[in-house]
C-alpha cells in the first residue's frame, strides 16, 4: 500500500512530505540487538531515542508500514517476538544494541496491532507466531505482575507505563523508582506504597486478551478463543471494580495500603483506548474530563494530565507525561474517538494538532496545549505518524479490512487537495476542488460529493454510510456518475446514516 497527497497549501503539503521522509529516515535497515545486526526494517523512535519501546514501536510501525512499507510493521512487532525470553517476558526496549529488561512499559497490546497487521496481510504464519508469543507474554503478567490473583496488573516502577516525570509518582521518592530493582522487571521495590494496581497496565491486559480471542476465532479454536474473552472480561470487571471512582469518574492507582493515588492523567485516555467502559460509561467520563476546557479539552487537546489537576506541572522539563501534549497520545486517539463514535470531536483535535505540526519547524515530542508551541527535539517518529494518520482521516482515505473511508473536507487555506492510495481494487484516489470532492477508483469517476461528510464504501465502492464528521450539520450532496443518480441528506455531528448507492 502506497499512499500520496498534495494540496495547494504549501505549508501542509510540505510538512507532509517532510513526515515520509523523516520516517523513511527512522527506519533502518540493519538494526543492531545485543551485537547482532537483524535484516529487518525497524521504525525507531527518533529524536533523541535511539531505538524501539514496546508502548509504541509496534503501533508506530503498524501506521507507518500500512501507508509505505509494510515490511516495517512486520519488523516492529518481530523485533519483539524474535527475542522473547523463556519464561514469556517481551523485552520492553531494544537501544543502542541492548535489550530492555527493568520494566514491562506497555500500552497498546501488541497483540492487537498484531492482529490489525495480520488482518491487511493475511500472512498466517506471522498471525501463529503472533498468538504464540502474546499467549506466553500474558502468562507471564499472570504470573509475576498478578500475584494476587485479581486478573489485574500491578505496577513495580515509574517506567512500567512509560510516564517519564509525571507527578502520578508524586508519593515515590523522585528518581528511585524507575526502572525495578536489579534490572529485572520480575522484581517490586520492597518501598513505598507499591506495588500499586494500575489502571491503564490492567487495560492493556484486557485489552491484549480481547485481541487474543480474536487471533484464536480467525484461526480456528473457538474454544480458546471463548477462554479468552472470559478471562478478558475479569479483567473488566476488575479494573471497574478496584480502579474506578464513581465519585470523580476517573481511574486512578491503588497503591499497597488501598488507597487511590489521586491524578486525573493519561491513564484514563488509556483505559478508553481500550474500550473498558460501555457507552453510557464513556459519555459521562467524555464530558466530565475529556472536552471539558479545564480537564483535556485545551486549545491544543490532549494534555498528559488534565490543566485543572493541582498535580499539572506548569514547568515542566522536556519528556515530561505532567502535561504537556503529547505525539504519543494524539496517535492513540483516534482509536477511542472513533471506538465511542465521536468522530466530530476528533476532527476539532486532528485540525488542531495538524495546524501545530505544520507551524513547528520540525518533529518533536510534546507541545504547549496552550499555544501549540512544540519543544525543541527534532525527527520524532510519533509525530510525523500523527502527521500522516490525520492527514488520512481528515483529508483522505483510510482502509478499515474490507471497507474504505473517503474523508471529504478540503484543506484550511487550500482551494484544492488530491489524496491517493492503494486498495483492493486498484488505485483509490480522492480530489477535492472548492469543496467538491471527486471519488475514483482505478482511474472511473465514481461519486461527486458536496459538503463535508465521510463516506464509507464497501469494496465493491457502493456507498454504504455517510458520517457527520463536522461540529455542526452538514448538507450533503452525493450523485453516482454512472447514472445521475442523486440523494440529499443532512447529517448531524457524529451521525450516522445508511445509504444503499
Amino acid at each position: 500500500m502506497n499512499a500520496a497527497f498534495k494540496t495547494d497549501n504549501q505549508k501542509l503539503s510540505y510538512k507532509y512530505r517532510s513526515a515520509v521522509e523523516g520516517l523513511k529516515s527512522n527506519a533502518y535497515n540493519a538494526f543492531p540487538v545485543e551485537g547482532n545486526t537483524l535484516n529487518m526494517p525497524i521504525l525507531i523512535e527518533g529524536s533523541v531515542y535511539r531505538g524501539i519501546w514496546l508502548e509504541c514501536g509496534p503501533l508506530e510501525g503498524l501506521i507507518y508500514g500500512s501507508l509505505y512499507d509494510i515490511g516495517v510493521a512486520e519488523a516492529n512487532h518481530n523485533v519483539f517476538f524474535d527475542f522473547q525470553r523463556e519464561d514469556g517476558y517481551l523485552p520492553c526496549w531494544f537501544i543502542n544494541g541492548k535489550i530492555g529488561k527493568g520494566q514491562i512499559q506497555m500500552v497498546v497490546p501488541i497483540a492487537k496491532t498484531a492482529f490489525e497487521l495480520y488482518k491487511q496481510t493475511n500472512n498466517g504464519a506471522f498471525l501463529e507466531k503472533a498468538y504464540r508469543a502474546c499467549k506466553r507474554w500474558d502468562d507471564w503478567l499472570v504470573k509475576y505482575r498478578d500475584p494476587r490473583g485479581l486478573n489485574l496488573c500491578e505496577l513495580f516502577c515509574e517506567f512500567d507505563t512509560g510516564h517519564d516525570n509525571s507527578n502520578r509518582f508524586y508519593q515515590l521518592c523522585k528518581g528511585s523508582f524507575h526502572s525495578c530493582p536489579e534490572d529485572d522487571a520480575r522484581i517490586c521495590h520492597n518501598a513505598g506504597t507499591l506495588p500499586w494496581l494500575a489502571p491503564d497496565l490492567s487495560a492493556t491486559l484486557y485489552g491484549g486478551r480481547v485481541a487474543l480471542a480474536a487471533m484464536a476465532l480467525e484461526m480456528g479454536h473457538k474454544n480458546e478463543a471463548d477462554y479468552w474473552l472470559e478471562k478478558a472480561e475479569m479483567t473488566r470487571r476488575a479494573i471497574l471494580a478496584f480502579l474506578f471512582d464513581p465519585e470523580s469518574m476517573c481511574f486512578f492507582d491503588l497503591d499497597c495500603n488501598c488507597r487511590f493515588v489521586r491524578i486525573v492523567g493519561d491513564a484514563l485516555s488509556r483505559v478508553l483506548c481500550e474500550h473498558v467502559v460501555d457507552q453510557s460509561l464513556f459519555e459521562q467520563i467524555f464530558k466530565r474530563h475529556i472536552i471539558n476546557p479545564y480537564g483535556f479539552w485545551t486549545p491544543y487537546p490532549m494534555p498528559s494530565v488534565a490543566v485543572s489537576d493541582p498535580l499539572f506541572n506548569h514547568n515542566p522539563q522536556f519528556n515530561s507525561w505532567g502535561g504537556p501534549a503529547q505525539a504519543l497520545t494524539a496517535l492513540r486517539a483516534p482509536r477511542w474517538f472513533e471506538h465511542y463514535g465521536k468522530p466530530s470531536e476528533l476532527t476539532h483535535m486532528m485540525k488542531q494538532w495538524l495546524k501545530a505540526l505544520a507551524d513547528s519547524p520540525d518533529f518533536s515530542q510534546e507541545m504547549n496545549p496552550w499555544t501549540g508551541e512544540f519543544s525543541k527535539d527534532t525527527g520524532y517518529s510519533p509525530a510525523m505518524c500523527v502527521m500522516l494518520d490525520y492527514t488520512a482521516r481528515l483529508y483522505g482515505i483510510k482502509k478499515v479490512e474490507d471497507k474504505l473511508e473517503w474523508n471529504c473536507r478540503l484543506p484550511e487555506d487550500a482551494a484544492a487537495s488530491i489524496y491517493e492510495l492503494d486498495s483492493d481494487r486498484g488505485r483509490a484516489i480522492l480530489k477535492n476542488n472548492n469543496g467538491n470532492t471527486l471519488i475514483s477508483i482505478e482511474d472511473e469517476n465514481i461519486y461527486s460529493v458536496k459538503g463535508i461528510c465521510r463516506v464509507i464504501t464497501n469494496n465493491t465502492g457502493c456507498i454504504e454510510l455517510i458520517i457527520g464528521t463536522e461540529q455542526a450539520d452538514a448538507d450533503i450532496e452525493i450523485v453516482r456518475l454512472s447514472d445521475g443518480m442523486k440523494i440529499s441528506a443532512k447529517v448531524r455531528p457524529n451521525e450516522k446514516r445508511a445509504i444503499g448507492f
